[in-house]
C-alpha cells in the first residue's frame, strides 16, 4: 500500500496533468473555429470545380487528357495518406492509416503493387514498422503555421511528377472529414485519374439553361483544370484534417481532463482513507499505553 507522501505525490502530479490537458483542450478550441471556417470555406470551391469538369468533359470530342484518362491500366496504386505532425488528438491519425492499409490489403489481393506518400509525421511513424519499403515519399509539415494552396502546390506537383514519369497508375488521397468536434469521418478520394460525372453538353439554349462555347477547346481547358483540379482537392484535404485534427484533440483533451479530475478523486479518498486509518492507531497506541500506566 503506497504511503501517505506517495499519495500526495501522485495527486500533485496528476493535478499537474489535468492543467496541461485543459490547457491544450482550450488551444484546440481557439484553432478550431479558424480551422473549421477554412475547410467549409475550401468545400463550395472543389464541389464547383468538379462540377466544371463535368460540364467540360461533356463537351469534349477527341482524346481528354491522360491524368482524366488513366494510363489505361491500373497495375500500382498510390496512396497519400494525409495525417497530423503531433499527437494527443486520440485515434484521429489511427482511423485514417487505417482506412489506407484497409485499401492497401483490398488492392494487393487483387494481385496490384501499392505504393505510399506520407504527408505528416504520424502518417510516416504509424506506417514506417510494416511499410517503410512501400514509402516513396513524406512531407514533414511541422515547421508550417497556417495552411497555404502554396503547400497544397508543392504536394500536387510531385505527385503529377511521379505520374508523369510512370511510376504508378492511380492515386487515392486519405484524409479524414470534419463534421463536428466528435466526428471526422475518415475519408477516400481518387483524384488520379480524375472521377468526373460526365455531363451532355447542351445542343440548344432553354429558359432554364445555357449554350458554353469553350475557348480555346475543351482539351487544352481540361489540361489546365485538371492538375489545378488535383491540387485544390489536396488543398481541401489539408484543411479538413486540420479541422478535424483540432476538433479531436479538443475532445481528447477534454476526456483526458475529465479522467484526471476522477482519477484525483479517487486518490483523494484513498489518502483521507488511509490518513484516518493511520490517525485511528496512533490513537489507540495512545490509549493503550495510557490503560498500561
Amino acid at each position: 500500500m503506497p504511503s501517505l507522501k506517495d499519495l500526495r505525490n501522485r495527486i500533485a502530479s496528476v493535478k499537474a496533468t489535468q492543467k496541461i490537458t485543459k490547457a491544450m483542450q482550450m488551444v484546440a478550441a481557439a484553432k478550431l473555429r479558424r480551422a473549421q471556417e477554412a475547410a467549409e470555406a475550401a468545400r463550395p470551391y472543389a464541389e464547383r470545380m468538379a462540377k466544371v469538369l463535368a460540364n467540360i468533359a461533356g463537351a469534349m470530342e477527341g482524346d481528354a487528357p491522360t491524368l482524366m484518362t488513366g494510363t489505361g491500366k491500373s497495375d500500382t496504386h498510390l496512396l497519400v495518406v494525409f495525417a497530423s505532425d503531433r499527437g494527443l488528438a486520440g485515434s484521429f491519425n489511427a482511423n485514417i492509416v487505417k482506412l489506407a492499409r484497409a485499401h492497401q490489403r483490398r488492392l494487393e489481393a487483387e494481385g496490384k503493387t501499392v505504393k505510399f506518400v506520407a504527408v505528416g509525421r504520424k502518417a510516416f511513424d504509424l506506417m514506417r514498422r510494416d511499410l517503410t519499403d512501400k514509402i516513396v515519399d513524406r512531407t514533414d509539415m511541422r515547421e508550417v503555421k497556417q495552411i497555404g494552396f502554396s503547400n497544397a502546390d508543392q504536394i500536387g506537383s510531385r505527385i503529377i511528377e511521379r505520374f508523369n514519369a510512370g511510376e504508378f497508375d492511380v492515386c487515392t488521397i486519405f484524409f479524414a472529414t470534419f463534421q463536428n468536434v466528435i466526428t471526422q469521418v475518415p475519408t477516400a478520394l481518387q483524384v488520379i485519374p480524375a472521377v468526373v460525372e460526365t455531363e451532355e453538353a447542351p445542343q440548344t439554349a432553354t429558359a432554364g439553361g445555357a449554350v458554353y462555347d469553350y475557348e480555346p477547346d475543351p482539351v487544352a481547358i481540361l489540361e489546365d483544370l485538371i492538375p489545378r483540379n488535383i491540387k485544390i482537392q489536396i488543398y481541401r484535404a489539408l484543411l479538413e484534417n486540420a479541422a478535424s485534427e483540432q476538433g479531436a484533440r479538443m475532445s481528447a483533451m477534454d476526456n483526458a481532463t475529465r479522467n484526471a479530475g476522477d482519477m484525483i478523486d479517487k486518490l483523494t479518498i484513498s489518502y483521507n482513507r488511509q490518513r484516518q486509518a493511520q490517525i485511528t492507531t496512533e490513537l489507540i497506541e495512545i490509549i493503550s499505553g495510557a490503560e498500561a500506566l
